[in-house]
């Protein structure tokens, strides 16, 4: 008898044990007896009866709640989290969430979450010790729906196995989706429809088809969708842009504008820049100061809030770059017709005109719409030719026209006048504590096909600084017109650096024998300077100015101003750039209302919609980031079995990451293939030490390396020490 009781007893444990299993797997979902049933395949009357009977003691202890014929989980006592999951290949991950550290999630716990996507969740013990996991309870806002894969037929049913391969499920598509005829093996682009079981594959529809192999266009494709990012626009967004009036009307100038087109005004850029948002006017006065307008494509004007266009600018954010092609913020008709400054074209601007003594000092401002006809358009190469040479004389090899060309010399002494004031405003700048990074820019030489050529490092020389500097003086004044006011605006903001991420860089920075001077903000700023200064040309430029960066704080939009650290400035907007960032955009309306007077619209919004832009400016610089990995990768099939110079540019358990001095590629160095010695990560040294001879591998360390393997569906590159 007594063993009937504890047989009984057992079982009761045992179908306890199961039950709470299941709904821990399912917190969301309610399950009647019959549905555990099934699950648990209890087909005997007997088994059925216990199963009742235990639902009631776990409904009775308050370990499940009933509600009519259905039990679910207790959700009183449960707290819930939000955070955003981050996702590796394995489908584990961890989730970021402000409340705690970052939380290990089991991919068992990931119910139908995906990378990046906003989840809550709540805490559960972690293999029955004091560690604990998260279990995601729900998604809350996915971070993308578009999705880049190939076609999987079986038994007619079509499937699509995504090429990101930290998506860790295939995507049923059902018949009705399937209006596009697919192959096997095709390579197409869909839409989730909808996710609600964990056990069944997400709904999908195919959006587009693009190809039948993975080339290079479909990995552009692939890393946008990954970052949740567009790559063309819809239809009526397209269609609606087609319509807008572009002509350049008399009238509007004459009431709303400060007419413009007689002054000598000029544009410098990329020479394959496709849209010229800004441009620079210059002009003498009678009291020997100069004039000097900075003007920008007034995109406002065509591009009305609360609009179709207006509402897909502000979903995108910014401009996309990668490698081989731009992904504009706005439809072409805006980006490259009616808001690029191009040469001897009459356009709306929106300006900053700012009078300059010879030492570069402010006698008087003023902001306000504008009409100009820019007289000339330069690439950088050009002016900087001029300003190298002190010539009106552009030769055949630097000019971006069909052959050398001579410019007036009333543009020459602009250009060069210009240059010398850009000097002042740096110096000047630099003394009061601005950081200058001027990290190396990896750029590719393409052929026609967009295939690299060869890799090379942007330079940022006079030309540049030139245009830089009344870009931020322009920037710089707009803010601090309005900050100074009061009134609520869009600034952008970069925090004081961490003193842990400073002291962290510190000692990362012996390893080449250099040292910060931490003792307060002046000898901080004077230190990093002499840092970025001193690695100049050095093969660990690029690295020591990466962990510099690093060790920053990043900048980001507010509407609370607390300064910008990095550039010394007590008021910092972005104002000339608004064809490709929205953020542009705001702070042209915000202008423009508090100069006329007018009531802004729904101001309490617009620090949502900083936090939504600088959101999106994160995800357009690592998707520009990946497209240059895969390029990299890319470049590097043609160098495999080849050695070459490299400095340890990072460490961990499982590796050594390697930068290229040639070429700022960068590629891992398995542990495991390290063979003459045993090798464990050293936290301490930030290193990995041999077991048995104390050899060690360390940060900044020169090494020689082989290129084994170019990956360009991970976009990753493989090395091993020679």
């Amino acid at each position: 008898m007594s063993k009937k009781r504890k047989s009984t007893k057992s079982s009761n444990y045992k179908y306890a044990q199961s039950i709470l299993k299941i709904f821990d797997k399912y917190p969301e979902k309610s399950f009647n007896s019959k549905k555990i049933a099934v699950i648990l395949g209890i087909n005997d009357k007997y088994k059925k009866r216990l199963l009742s009977k235990t639902l009631d003691e776990l409904s009775a202890k308050k370990k499940l709640v009933q509600l009519d014929e259905y039990y679910q989980l207790p959700k009183k006592d449960r707290i819930t989290y939000t955070g955003k999951i981050e996702l590796t290949s394995s489908g584990n991950g961890y989730i970021v969430c402000k409340e705690l550290d970052d939380v290990f999630v089991h991919k068992s716990k990931v119910n139908t979450a995906l990378n990046r996507d906003e989840v809550s969740f709540y805490l559960v013990s972690r293999n029955k010790g004091k560690k604990t996991e998260a279990h995601v309870e729900c998604v809350l806002k996915r971070n993308r729906t578009e999705f880049i894969g190939a076609v999987i037929i079986q038994n007619n049913t079509v499937f699509v196995r995504p090429l990101d391969d930290k998506v860790f499920t295939d995507f049923f598509i059902p018949n009705k989706q399937s209006k596009i005829s697919v192959n096997n093996g095709d390579i197409v682009a869909i839409e989730m429809i909808k996710w609600e079981n964990p056990e069944m594959s997400p709904y999908a529809r195919i959006v587009k088809k693009l190809g039948k192999e993975i080339n290079q266009n479909v990995q552009m494709h692939a890393i946008l969708s990954e970052f949740g990012l567009p790559y063309e626009f819809p239809y009526d967004v397209q269609t609606t842009a087609e319509q807008l009036d572009i002509s350049i009307s008399e009238s509007e100038i004459k009431k709303n504008r400060q007419d413009f087109r007689e002054t000598l005004t000029f544009t410098i850029d990329p020479k394959d820049a496709k849209d010229f948002d800004d441009a620079i006017s210059f002009e003498k006065t009678a009291n020997n100061t100069f004039r000097i307008g900075v003007h920008i494509a007034d995109v406002t004007h065509y591009l009305e809030e609360g609009t179709l266009l207006d509402k897909e600018a502000f979903e995108r954010g910014t401009s996309v770059y990668l490698v081989d092609r731009v992904v504009p913020m706005l439809p072409e008709v805006l980006s490259n017709k009616a808001c690029s400054l191009r040469p001897h074209e009459d356009k709306y601007t929106f300006s900053a005109v700012f009078e300059l003594d010879e030492s570069a000092n402010i006698v008087s401002q003023w902001f306000g719409k504008t009409a100009i006809c820019s007289d000339e358009r330069f690439a950088y190469e050009e002016a900087e030719y001029i300003l190298e040479h002190n010539t009106d004389v552009i030769p055949e090899e630097i000019s971006i026209r069909s052959g050398s060309y001579t410019i007036s010399q009333e543009i020459k002494d602009a250009i060069i006048t210009l240059n010398s004031l850009a000097k002042t405003l740096r110096s000047r700048r630099m003394a009061l504590g601005a950081i200058s990074f001027e990290k190396q820019e990896v750029r590719f030489e393409l052929d026609d096909k967009g295939n690299p050529q060869d890799v090379y490092f942007k330079e940022s020389k006079q030309a540049n600084k030139l245009i830089e500097e009344f870009m931020l003086l322009a920037n710089k004044r707009v803010a601090a017109f309005i900050g100074k006011q009061k009134k609520d605006f869009v600034y952008r903001i970069h925090d004081e650096p961490d003193l842990e991420k400073l002291m962290a860089l510190n000692s990362l920075i012996k390893k080449f024998g250099h040292e910060l001077n931490l003792q307060n903000k002046k000898t901080t700023t004077a230190s990093i300077n002499q840092l970025l200064s001193d690695v100049q040309g050095s093969g660990e430029q690029n690295m020591v100015d990466t962990l510099a960066i690093r060790s920053m704080s990043k900048a980001v939009y507010s509407t609370e101003n607390i300064g910008h650290y990095g550039l010394a400035f007590d008021y910092y907007s972005h104002f000339t750039s608004p064809i490709r960032r929205y953020p542009d955009v705001l702070a042209h309306r915000l202008l423009y209302a508090y100069l006329k007077e007018q009531k802004v619209k729904d101001i309490s919004n617009y620090e949502a919609y900083c936090k939504h832009c600088s959101s999106r400016e994160v995800l357009a610089t690592n998707a520009e980031r990946e497209s240059i990995k895969y390029m990299q990768v890319k470049y590097m099939q043609t160098h495999v079995n080849r050695v070459f110079e490299g400095i340890v540019s990072g460490v961990t358990d499982w590796g050594l990451y390697v930068e290229l001095v040639d070429n700022k590629c960068e590629g891992l160095v398995r542990i495991k293939s390290i063979l003459d010695d045993i090798y464990y990560f050293d936290l301490e040294q930030y290193a990995l030490v041999g077991h048995h001879t104390a050899n060690t591998y360390q940060i900044g360390q020169e090494v020689a390396v082989r290129v084994i393997e170019a990956d360009l569906l991970k976009r990753q590159l493989t090395f091993e020490l020679t």
